[in-house]
């Protein structure tokens, strides 16, 4: 059912009920919630049918498809990530949630295509983050089925067993194209940048970026066989520094910077799939939401927490991700 947001006693008799739940929202409300079936991360912003909004008072909820028939919860540090799927089931989903600038986030941004056994069953889930005016005094946090299993350095996951003949897949939808401007290289693979090959040509990154005169809310754009990935700009300092982003770039893959959208709201609407059935999960990013102005905004029939990243197999950014389950 699509999720929606709710109390703490809401949610609490949810999960006292024995529901199975991915839950979004701030602090203090998930350190109240109940031991349950449940797996939860910070963040205050959300997607939702009345469109978007900042809320520190409700949490949000998705409530698992009655399909689901089984879920395993549990908490993952960073040197633990290589079995983050050995315990789930043969035919299922899991959803995993990582806090921003955790260890759990450095390693997972940087080595998740190289996972063993990541990409044999969907792979979906999302970066915990805070509220912006918070940045600097509060740090993201992820819960394990309990408002007293928090951590800031582990990731979370939900493994989720579907029956025979139900088959989960996951979704992205990406706005952006890659533009029509120089190939960009970069030697080593990472979040913080200070040089870049353009065509070949070394070159100071910040200053390649000034002298194109680039928008830092357009990122940059990999063509994975058809599949566009971002990079997204932290930040671009001015006096020639360090490129700091908010996913790592890796070593031998080819970027472009990318072409200007329209319309956010118009266009990510035309890009929604033609399908009567809400998305069992949906998340999308802070980048979007602010960017776009999408507070007061709808964006279709999807709704979601506002993340910090968003994860499909590998870490994303501006980008939609969703779960479908098929029967």
């Amino acid at each position: 059912m699509p999720g929606k947001l709710l109390t703490v006693a809401e949610a609490s008799d949810a999960i006292t009920a024995g529901a199975a739940l991915l839950v979004a929202g701030d602090e203090s409300l998930l350190r109240q919630l109940p031991h349950g079936r449940w797996i939860g991360g910070t963040i205050p912003y959300f997607m939702t049918d009345a469109g978007g909004q900042v809320n520190r008072e409700l949490v949000y909820v998705d409530t698992l498809s009655e399909q689901v028939t089984d879920v395993r919860v549990r908490s993952c540090s960073a040197a633990e990530l290589d079995g983050l799927t050995s315990d789930a089931f043969d035919n299922g989903f899991s959803v995993i949630i990582v806090p921003a600038g955790s260890p759990a986030h450095s390693r997972y941004a940087a080595e998740a295509p190289e996972l063993s056994g990541l990409f044999d069953r969907p792979v979906v889930g999302w970066v915990s983050g805070v509220h912006l005016d918070d940045l600097g005094t509060a740090s993201a946090k992820v819960f394990a089925g309990s408002g007293t299993a928090v951590s800031g350095d582990d990731a979370v996951v939900l493994h989720a067993a579907l029956p025979d003949g139900v088959l989960a897949s996951a979704e992205i939808v990406n706005l952006f194209r890659q533009g029509d401007g120089a190939t960009l290289t970069f030697d080593s693979t990472g979040f913080s940048q200070d040089k870049v090959l353009v065509d070949g040509v070394p070159r100071v990154f910040s200053e390649y970026l000034q002298e194109v005169g680039h928008d830092v809310r357009l990122p940059l754009v990999a063509d994975y066989f058809g599949a566009m990935i971002n990079v997204s700009f932290q930040s671009v300092p001015d006096d020639g520094g360090t490129v700091d982003l908010y996913a790592p770039v890796f070593s031998g893959i080819e970027y472009k910077l990318a072409a200007p959208i329209g319309d956010y709201v118009s266009d990510f609407v035309s890009h929604l799939p033609a399908s009567s059935v809400a998305p069992t999960f949906s998340c999308n990013c802070i980048l979007n939401f602010l960017y776009s102005e999408l507070e007061g905004k709808r964006t279709g029939d999807i709704v979601g927490p506002i993340t910090f990243g968003e994860i499909a197999y590998q870490l994303l950014n501006q980008t939609l991700v969703y779960l479908e389950l098929h029967a």
